[in-house]
């Protein structure tokens, strides 16, 4: 579950790299919602279902910054 938090190297890809008012859902890569759409189809697939659960559960809580940003 850790290492699913490498889905965070597509921080990597933006300019800036960090913005404190930037949500990243939808911005980056890795946090699109095509790419939430292959993470789900992961999920129905048993060799890949605990990456599928850290993945979207990183988005999730990627998803509750962005509610709470200024």
């Amino acid at each position: 579950m850790i290492a699913t938090m490498l889905v965070d190297i597509d921080h990597l890809l933006a300019d800036p790299i960090y913005s404190p008012n930037r949500c990243s859902i939808n911005f980056h890569i890795l946090h699109s919602y095509y790419a939430m759409g292959v993470y789900v189809v992961l999920f129905y697939f048993k060799k890949f279902r605990i990456i599928s659960v850290g993945l979207l559960f990183h988005l999730f809580t990627d998803f509750i910054d962005c509610l709470f940003m200024k």
